[in-house]
């Protein structure tokens, strides 16, 4: 199996407990490319579970979305660093001046502590949101111009890349070209078979690569399977070796 294609897959643990975190982990140790950690998670566990995944050497991306004031993110953040994880996003709605401050103490936690600086990536549009979810928030543009224009902020702002929905990976991809990070959750369908639940803008894993992704998030199609590993594999075996 391709390496490269194996990199690609970040299983999201998304369940209540960290017991089944890293049981889930084990499992499926080398055949995905780390793992996602979000708000259920970290609020039943709280930093121990991402200690407990970093100190055996998982990449480990926080996915808590920090959207605060630039101080109250830059100290989220530098925490964050503290961890070891290997990626954390932001809301790019919280503007450039917030996700300036999030780089700039990733970086200098980093230094301080002496480990890798953590990629840096913000949250554009949710994938639960559709045109009109988001005019109820008073957004009227076009979905797909909202999530560019804040992608745009996230470039300005010197971040390394952005979570979009699959529908809008191929416009970045063209627009901010190829060393702008695209991490697209809403992998569903094809080797990803499930339904989409609270998922509005969906695309197979094998379309959504195709489409100009880095990273694939994936969570309830492996972590739901019967053998996750097994659909973990068929995930990365469903991949297109060129992208």
């Amino acid at each position: 199996m391709d390496q490269q294609l194996i990199e690609k897959i970040l299983v999201a643990l998304d369940v209540g407990s960290g017991a089944e975190a890293l049981k889930l982990a084990a499992a499926l140790r080398g055949a995905v490319g780390g793992f996602k950690i979000g708000s259920r998670l970290f609020t039943a566990e709280g930093p121990a579970i991402v200690r407990a995944l970093t100190e055996k050497g998982d990449r480990v991306f926080l996915d808590l979305k920090f959207h605060d004031i630039p101080n109250t993110v830059a100290a989220a953040v530098s925490a964050s660093v503290q961890l070891g994880v290997w990626m954390l996003n932001v809301h790019a709605g919280g503007g450039t001046t917030m996700m300036r401050a999030a780089k700039d103490a990733a970086a200098e936690a980093a230094a301080t502590h002496g480990v890798a600086a953590p990629l840096v990536i913000a949250v554009t549009v949710l994938t639960s949101m559709n045109q009109a979810a988001l005019r109820e928030t008073g957004v009227v543009i076009d979905l797909m111009d909202q999530v560019l224009r804040l992608a745009e902020l996230t470039k300005e702002a010197g971040l390394d890349g952005v979570v979009a929905s699959p529908k809008e990976t191929s416009a970045i991809r063209a627009r901010f070209g190829s060393g702008f990070t695209i991490v697209t959750p809403g992998i569903r369908g094809g080797a990803a078979a499930a339904g989409n639940d609270d998922q509005e803008r969906t695309m197979s894993p094998d379309q959504a690569l195709a489409a100009g992704a880095s990273y694939l998030v994936v969570g309830r199609p492996i972590i739901a399977a019967a053998d996750p590993r097994q659909a973990a594999e068929a995930i990365a075996e469903s991949l297109p070796t060129s992208p």
